[in-house]
């Protein structure tokens, strides 16, 4: 071999040691840059429009605002809620799959045969960010027109006044299950493919009462169309204090809120889950955050992580024996 080669052979090794030690460097870097180093994927396993897919948004554009990472919301519809939760028990757990669900996240584990996600021990929850509260109706032809007056009316006739709700095992169903359970009384239950029919079924008096999520309810009761009996909240709602709770009218343990939260992964990190958390929550408590929730009928909230998964364990619980008592079971 002549001198020049041996010579550009031994030029070309510091070369290719150095060009080693810069990835190596440029890896390290990376790898200590803050989360998050790129966009995130929210999960909302319901339609646009509802109120999981209302939060994600807009905590999704504040997130980008403070991070400048996009936030990119993935509504992932089907049985209830299963099929996107699933998706997202079942995404790497490197902070970059985030989770907006509602109380159905409990709700489905005691409904379906086969929700392919444990609520409890695949998620490590992050923080509430609001709560829905659902307005117990009913339509005008019935004369009903107070909570004491449905308890008689279906008492006198059990089974004889329908009730409907937007699908089996949805948080309006099982509101109306633990309302029957509290009060001993006998409604049937008229299931629909989503809120909009049964709204319209609900409207036109095809059936006789529901529970609504109170700013779907609240147009139709300022205009005649709805009776509004009662909140199924501890406390009256803001936006129609003039609307007794159900415990002001003597129906107890019929607290019917539906929460809406955060929750990663199991496999999260602690220190990601804890940034996510203090990002979240600070974004609720700016003030034009909640009145822009306070709009669309949802009351800002936040917790700590622990906070909420003290909540949903209860939840589970207590949903799971209004399930069981109530004999719900989706063919799905």
């Amino acid at each position: 071999m002549s001198d020049d080669n041996m010579n550009v052979r031994r030029s070309a090794v510091p070369s290719a040691r150095v060009l080693a030690a810069a990835l190596t460097l440029f890896a390290a870097y990376a790898g200590a840059q803050p989360y998050p180093r790129q966009a995130i994927r929210m999960i909302v396993p319901y339609s646009p429009g509802t109120g999981a897919d209302i939060l994600a948004r807009a905590v999704g554009q504040k997130l980008t605002e403070r991070w400048g990472q996009g936030v990119i919301v993935d509504n992932r519809v089907g049985a209830s809620g299963n099929i996107g939760t699933a998706a997202a028990a079942r995404a790497q757990a490197d902070g970059y799959t985030v989770l907006m669900n509602v109380n159905s996240h409990v709700i489905n584990k005691s409904v379906f045969r086969d929700t392919q996600y444990d609520p409890i021990n695949d998620f490590a929850p992050v923080t509430l960010t609001a709560w829905g509260r659902l307005l117990l109706v009913a339509h005008p032809s019935t004369h009903i027109e107070t909570v004491k007056g449905l308890i008689a009316e279906a008492k006198a006739h059990p089974g004889k006044l329908n009730f409907a709700s937007p699908g089996i095992g949805t948080p309006h169903h099982v509101a109306m299950e633990l309302f029957k359970l509290q009060t001993g009384t006998d409604l049937f239950h008229v299931p629909h493919k989503g809120t909009a029919g049964a709204l319209t079924d609900m409207v036109g008096g095809q059936v006789q009462a529901m529970f609504l999520p109170i700013h779907v309810a609240l147009p139709h009761v300022r205009g005649g169309r709805l009776n509004a009996l009662g909140v199924g909240s501890p406390r009256r709602a803001p936006s129609a204090p003039e609307i007794p709770t159900l415990v002001e009218q003597g129906v107890k343990g019929v607290e019917t809120d539906m929460w809406y939260g955060v929750l990663v992964p199991a496999a999260v990190s602690r220190d990601i889950v804890m940034k996510l958390n203090r990002e979240v929550r600070d974004i609720v408590k700016e003030p034009n955050f909640r009145s822009g929730l306070a709009k669309q009928g949802l009351d800002a909230e936040t917790s700590t992580p622990e906070e909420f998964a003290r909540l949903i364990r209860t939840d589970l619980a207590r949903w799971e024996r209004v399930v069981r008592h109530a004999n719900i079971a989706s063919s799905e």
